[in-house]
């Protein structure tokens, strides 16, 4: 049955937005109904000046003949970057590769294994576990000791180590063993989560399941997951030199540059793969319904990125999610040093908004004669100073997640702003305002395990409220924007027959 003149030319306007969106990168080819329609300037103008002319002009689809003219014109399209799994109906190898839910939900769950490591990690450190295994050994070192005899060949390692000379020389086998089995688990959680993601990326790959874009993505993110392993064992070599034993006052803990290095490393992880999870579910969402962002009328992205107060806002969004995540790795810098079992008291320190300035910048920690590493070595060595730092980066954090969410409240950003940007604003200022308690807290009450535990979940929940906002103002995928513009075509042809 053929549609009213009404309905075609709403079809129409979102056919013709959908393909006036198509990047340079996509010129190549599309398809249309199973028909190749060469994508070059000229070709592309042609055929949406058919498509508008025929559904605006006439209340029908397309003729055979516009069809055909335009498919003679075709080349033929390049099959590394298209689906062997394309919808029947709109011709076998014609539309790129979009990847499904399944591969969106596995983003996201590799993204919660890497919270939870994260978290573990936090109570690795914080139990003084980190250094109970003085061995890397990624594949036997998955069985832990068995038998007594094993159990204490373990623990006779581990009185060689300064933490235990320094610190621990009074601690039983049964003692050890709780330390043992809490960095044993974050190790083991590690590879678990490398056979998570490795697997089923191979597989993904295998079978052609990924958008053209993301299997050298998604392997640089494996790459990146064994140098996060390897990064882990190099922290832990360094609470395990000797040379601790000659320094005076020395206190027996890893570095806390190869600490923020860990740590930082497992943030961009997650926020590859949460992000990217995201991204392929919203796809998925724009490609089959048409939605975006909240919005039933998913063609309308391009006017709403256009407005130059969404501009603003997103810029604005990215350097926050930047700052929330300097904020956190200041944070590694304070758990590396100790640095939260100083000042123990908020807003003040000392009695003053900041320590003496001889304090803040103590000449007992610049190395050099002439002093010129007096600055950087006691930002990132002085426990003060770092405290200090990473007091004003949070406030300096809470209060810009503060101004985002108020400058989101004003009519016209509001208006400008999609349903989904606009919850997720305030999230992220909800979950500031629980970091900063959960923070205040850690410290008033002497750094408990369990507030410090959440206080660094807090900071990844932080980061994912961000990048949620981030991914509610992206663009729709190349992929996903030829899918609709497919669907949209089909439908209209469903209803001219």
């Amino acid at each position: 049955m053929l549609g009213s003149p009404l309905q075609w030319k709403a079809i129409a306007k979102e056919l013709s937005s959908v393909v006036s969106s198509q990047p340079r990168a996509f010129n190549r080819s599309t398809s249309l109904l199973g028909v190749g329609f060469k994508c070059q300037s000229n070709g592309l103008a042609n055929t949406r000046s058919a498509w508008n002319y025929s559904a605006l002009s006439h209340p029908q689809a397309p003729t055979s003949s516009t069809v055909n003219a335009a498919a003679r014109k075709s080349t033929r399209f390049d099959p590394r970057f298209f689906s062997s799994n394309a919808n029947p109906t709109q011709g076998a190898g014609q539309l790129p590769v979009l990847s499904s839910p399944g591969v969106g939900g596995w983003l996201m769950g590799s993204a919660g294994l890497v919270f939870a490591v994260i978290v573990v990690g936090g109570v690795t450190r914080l139990t003084e576990s980190g250094l109970s295994i003085t061995e890397w050994k990624p594949i036997s070192g998955t069985i832990p000791p068995l038998s007594q005899e094993e159990w204490m060949v373990e623990f006779e390692k581990y009185k060689a180590t300064p933490e235990f000379k320094l610190l621990n020389h009074s601690m039983n086998l049964e003692e050890f063993k709780k330390i043992f089995y809490m960095e044993w688990g974050h190790r083991v959680l590690g590879r678990i989560i490398g056979v998570a993601f490795v697997l089923p990326l191979v597989y993904f790959a295998a079978r052609k399941k990924l958008t053209a874009t993301l299997p050298k993505h998604l392997t640089a993110m494996a790459l990146l997951l064994g140098f996060q392993g390897a990064l882990g064992w190099y922290m832990v070599k360094s609470g395990l030199e000797d040379s601790l034993m000659d320094s005076p006052n020395a206190v027996p803990r890893v570095s806390q540059y190869r600490l923020a290095a860990h740590l930082g490393t497992a943030f961009l992880l997650y926020a590859g793969m949460f992000g990217t999870g995201l991204s392929v579910l919203y796809d998925w969402r724009f490609a089959k319904k048409g939605t975006w962002s909240g919005m039933t009328n998913g063609a309308a992205y391009e006017k709403v990125l256009a407005n130059p107060l969404v501009k603003t806002f997103s810029r604005r969004s990215k350097a926050l999610t930047a700052l929330v995540f300097v904020t956190a790795l200041s944070g590694a810098f304070v758990a590396g040093l100790d640095a939260g079992l100083l000042y123990n008291e908020f807003p003040l320190m000392g009695g003053r908004l900041s320590p003496p300035t001889d304090e803040l910048f103590d000449p007992a920690y610049a190395k050099k004669e002439d002093k010129s590493d007096l600055w950087w070595r006691n930002i990132l060595e002085n426990p003060t100073t770092v405290q200090f730092n990473h007091r004003c980066l949070a406030i300096t954090t809470y209060v810009s997640t503060g101004l985002l969410f108020v400058s989101s409240r004003n009519p016209r950003m509001k208006a400008a702003l999609t349903p989904m940007a606009n919850r997720m604003v305030k999230s992220a200022f909800l979950m500031a305002n629980v970091q900063v308690a959960l923070g205040i807290s850690t410290l008033l009450y002497l750094v408990p395990i369990p507030l410090a535990a959440l206080h660094q979940a807090g900071s990844v929940a932080l980061l994912t409220t961000m990048i949620h906002l981030l991914i509610s103002l992206r663009r729709p995928g190349a992929a996903a924007r030829l899918w609709r513009q497919a669907n949209l075509a089909k439908t209209a042809g469903n209803t001219h027959a």
